[in-house]
């Protein structure tokens, strides 16, 4: 399993917000200019993120993005979920009947239990636990 560019790109960008004072707005250049994220990909991003409710936007002026809850209150799971979906090491743990071993297969609990650990270190992970 890997991660996507876009939700890597994702991650990246709420590390910046989760870095700003609560009452600074970033605008989108500036971001992707400081995480290296190209511009276009990220305005999709960023859509994704709001629609998520994970941060708020605004234009003009004084527009901008910053994040909807305290870098405290954001899960890395969170972002992950809002731009890859849930997260998935096999088919079979979403869905025994994936497999023709079904419930049967020798592997699909070593499976279940690897993605049961990622999603919780995820989960149990903040942006304040990693901001910079």
């Amino acid at each position: 399993m890997q991660i996507t560019r876009q939700a890597d790109y994702a991650l990246r960008a709420m590390l910046f917000l989760a870095s700003m004072e609560p009452s600074q707005r970033a605008a989108t250049r500036h971001i992707a200019e400081q995480k290296d994220i190209p511009p276009s990909f990220l305005a999709k991003i960023i859509s994704q993120l709001s629609i998520a409710g994970l941060i708020h936007t605004s234009r003009g002026a004084r527009g901008g993005v910053t994040l909807a809850r305290e870098p405290g209150e954001i899960t890395v799971l969170e972002v992950v979920e809002a731009i890859d979906g849930p997260i998935s090491l096999n088919e079979c743990t979403l869905n025994a009947g994936a497999c023709p071993f079904g419930e049967k297969c020798p592997l699909r609990p070593m499976w279940c239990d690897a993605q049961a650990e990622l999603i919780e270190r995820l989960r149990t992970t903040t942006f304040a636990d990693i901001s910079l």
